[in-house]
């Protein structure tokens, strides 16, 4: 079920703006899942908001790749498109590779400084149990790598890239053996950076994003309905009012 959290009054773009943030989390959180038909009734229900702010988000939902119209039949969040999700991924390839060469190209001090918070995280501090967590702070490693090497457009290319993956990325972090290869092959990029290898640091990037970019095409619908929220038992529910 999602989250009724925007319904505040406003200014229509604004009250937009929530409903759409409110829309694309549920996509990220597999509340909606790739193939889910609604309606725009149902999200103004559900939202507490009239029609129009919905409308509107799933209009800058549409032209963003999220979801789709179908005509006197509602919106679809679009099935996975695997080829599509591929080709991000040579993409993000092809910017990191190119932020890690600049990065291996500065200052040693101040390399180690604009990357002092990656070091701590993935390095110098003990391992998170959740994997929620870790998801997060890998996406983070990654942008701010690129974001790091100083170029803005390219920082702001790369970012909408990595929304895009980030579904699949929720993904690839319910698996134990993932988690674990993340943290070493973070650690050894990093250490390749301070180095300056620039060609051990490449290398073993790529590697990490082939791996990510291989889960895409091991994604199910039964992997997926996995990965969908449960609702609480009833029984639950009602020990929970109890208590309450």
């Amino acid at each position: 079920m999602m989250t009724p959290t925007p319904k505040s009054k406003g200014r229509p773009e604004a009250l937009a703006e929530k409903v759409y943030q409110a829309l694309k989390q549920d996509i990220f959180e597999f509340r909606l899942m790739p193939g889910d038909r609604f309606s725009e009734n149902e999200i103004a229900e559900r939202l507490e908001v009239s029609r129009t702010p919905v409308r509107q988000a799933l209009f800058w939902l549409e032209r963003e790749g999220y979801v789709e119209v179908w005509f006197r039949s509602g919106w679809q969040v679009k099935p996975f498109d695997f080829e599509y999700f591929e080709e991000l991924y040579d993409f993000r390839t092809v910017l990191e590779r190119e932020a890690v060469r600049r990065l291996c190209a500065m200052p040693p001090l101040a390399c180690a400084e604009v990357l002092a918070e990656l070091k701590r995280f993935w390095i110098d501090t003990p391992r998170p149990d959740d994997g929620r967590i870790v998801s997060a702070k890998d996406e983070a490693f990654h942008t701010t790598l690129v974001a790091a090497a100083g170029n803005q457009e390219m920082a702001r290319v790369h970012a909408g890239l990595t929304e895009k993956i980030r579904i699949i990325r929720r993904l690839d972090f319910t698996r134990e053996d993932r988690v674990e290869a993340t943290y070493l092959e973070h650690t050894q990029i990093l250490q390749a950076i301070f180095r300056q290898h620039t060609d051990e640091a490449q290398r073993i990037l790529t590697g990490h994003i082939a791996v990510s970019k291989a889960e895409v095409r091991k994604i199910t619908l039964h992997r997926l309905q996995q990965a969908r929220p449960q609702p609480a038992a009833p029984e639950e529910a009602d020990t929970t009012h109890r208590r309450g």
